[in-house]
């Protein structure tokens, strides 16, 4: 083993563990969110570093400070008058068990050096602590291994998602446990939220454990996009590294095409497929009150499923018509009509639409296919908002009849395929005003009940519904400074007052606190490159061969059949 660092002189189970530095250790070593084991007597420790901090033996040291010349004192007073303290939280403990099940959950298992399994360990969650005196250890890669595992494990399906601050091994999520609960991506902006999106999607795709619907609100998932620092580098999209896998829908065809995405596909909607629940979902955006959504019920009752096209195309004397047979107040449907007008704009919206996208988009989910969908210039909130609640509440309620039948039936063929949904800007459909009304909200908190989870992308994770953020299984979080956000993100976890500091202190990029179901404990991790080398990695065997040159003659034709 190591060379100890320190020894624990005292602690609690729910305060965590002072550990006393040896006198040869610098402190100037010990780095926030470091990994690190504590040996106890009958068990193995594992602990985050949460603190640092200096130590004397007594207060008369500072009346006569060393000169900081002397380094012969300096050297005399260190371990024993002057000394380094660390405050660790203990997140896991460790036992050895051969007697363990090989599917037993919270059990990993070890290789030796010939690659073969050898031990069988079982982590347990923390209940007791090390005792007196136990040495505290640098974490070992086979530490790494013992708790994170490793991606080519064939009882898991384990994806790197990065590798500790100090060491190089891989950090493994079990994407098996990600996909069963939805789960969030936070950060302030510039962190790099887009990037862990693109790793944790590919993930996903390449280890089978889900199909995904995103919806691309600013065209970085799909297709290349440009990359984040001083050089302007592009980065791939999805179908670019899973070209067989990966369908883009696209509900401005124009925008799509200049950027050279070559096959994607038009995604339109009408009028009949909006529901009053969507219209309740952007009534912040189109400025309607409670009123204007009674109208909207009385309306839709009385013109069919068409009403907001009849509405929109009634003249004044047609509401006045209207008003006079059905006992209407003509003021607020004028009002209603002119709200709705803003629809208009919307150029994928169609007074009829005789083919159904939405059904096409989930058979190609069924098929195993991954979709995204891209907005292009459609991608106001008002857009994002509508378009998002309309084609997942349908998808969801498909879902919703494939879980039944498949309690049903208890037939395997009629399992649905676990789906994960990719939404940005989060906040807006998880407001704590209108959660419960929204199908974000419901998604939520049925935690995979008909095998449809979430995947939210934000910046402000303060502005989400309390009760949806304790529901949120895996939290990968980059850098925030605000303080209301920092304490959404440790809603519901315990422990949280250590991961604070630790989550304060990490890198503007690059950089992420993972902790929740996906993993056995908090860590902080340097993120996984989005580079040449993870493309190779990850994606399609034969996803080189779409080389630049092809890209460009694909790219050129899609523009000269818009005349560009």
């Amino acid at each position: 083993m190591n060379q100890p660092l320190g020894s624990v002189i005292e602690g609690s189970l729910s305060e965590g563990l002072e550990v006393r530095l040896h006198p040869d250790i610098s402190v100037e070593e010990m780095r926030v969110g470091k990994f690190l084991v504590v040996q106890g007597s009958r068990s193995k420790f594992f602990c985050l570093l949460t603190d640092v901090s200096l130590g004397t033996s007594t207060p008369r040291i500072f009346t006569h400070p060393p000169d900081p010349e002397d380094d012969f004192w300096r050297e005399v007073l260190a371990g024993s008058d002057t000394y380094g303290t660390i405050e660790i939280a203990p997140m896991l403990m460790l036992s050895i068990d051969n007697s363990i099940e090989e599917d037993s959950p919270n059990t990993v298992t070890l290789k030796n050096a010939f690659g073969e399994f050898e031990s069988k360990l079982k982590l347990l969650p923390v209940k007791t602590i090390p005792s007196h005196f136990s040495q505290v250890y640098e974490s070992t890669e086979q530490d790494f291994r013992s708790v994170f595992g490793w991606e080519d494990d064939p009882y898991k399906k384990n994806f790197a998602i990065g590798k500790p601050l100090d060491m190089e091994v891989p950090i493994c999520l079990d994407l098996d446990r990600f996909v069963e609960r939805s789960n969030g991506i936070f950060g302030k902006s510039g962190t790099g939220k887009s990037f862990l999106t693109r790793l944790l999607i590919s993930g996903i795709i390449r280890k089978q454990a889900a199909v995904n619907l995103m919806f691309d609100m600013h065209s970085e998932y799909g297709w290349e996009a440009v990359s984040e620092g001083k050089q302007l580098n592009m980065v791939k999209g999805l179908r670019q590294l899973f070209p067989k896998e990966v369908e883009i829908y696209t509900l401005d065809p124009k925008s799509t095409k200049r950027r050279g995405v070559p096959n994607s596909r038009d995604l339109f909607l009408s009028y009949d497929q909006i529901e009053i629940e969507d219209l309740r979902l952007i009534s912040r955006e189109l400025g309607l009150s409670e009123a204007s959504l009674d109208n909207a019920n009385i309306l839709a009752g009385e013109l069919g499923r068409d009403w907001i096209y009849k509405l929109i195309n009634m003249t004044n004397e047609d509401i006045e018509i209207f008003c006079n047979e059905k006992q209407g107040h003509k003021g607020s449907i004028m009002a209603l009509q002119r709200k709705l007008k803003r629809l208009e704009s919307l150029k994928y919206m169609k007074s009829v639409c005789p083919h159904n996208y939405i059904n096409e988009i989930l058979a190609l989910l069924d098929g195993g296919k991954h979709v995204v969908v891209e907005f292009g210039s459609q991608g106001s909130m008002l857009s994002y908002m509508l378009v998002t609640n309309m084609i997942t509440r349908r998808i969801h309620r498909a879902y919703v009849k494939k879980a039944e039948t498949f309690l049903q039936t208890k037939n395997t063929m009629d399992k649905p395929r676990p789906l994960v949904i990719t939404i940005e800007e989060a906040h807006r459909f998880l407001d704590s005003k209108i959660v419960h009304q929204t199908i974000f909200g419901t998604i939520a908190r049925e935690m995979r009940k008909y095998f449809v989870t979430l995947l939210v992308v934000d910046q402000r994770p303060s502005g989400i519904d309390n009760e949806v953020m304790s529901q949120v299984g895996t939290r990968i979080t980059c850098l925030l400074n605000d303080e209301k956000d920092i304490d959404a993100i440790f809603t519901g976890v315990s422990g949280a007052s250590g991961l604070r500091s630790v989550l304060a202190k990490l890198d503007s990029k690059q950089q992420a606190l993972v902790l929740g179901h996906a993993v056995p404990m908090p860590v902080v991790v340097r993120t996984r490159a989005y580079d040449q080398q993870f493309y190779a990695e990850v994606g399609e065997p034969d996803w080189q061969t779409m080389d630049d040159d092809t890209l460009r003659i694909e790219a050129k034709k899609a523009k000269s059949d818009l005349g560009f």
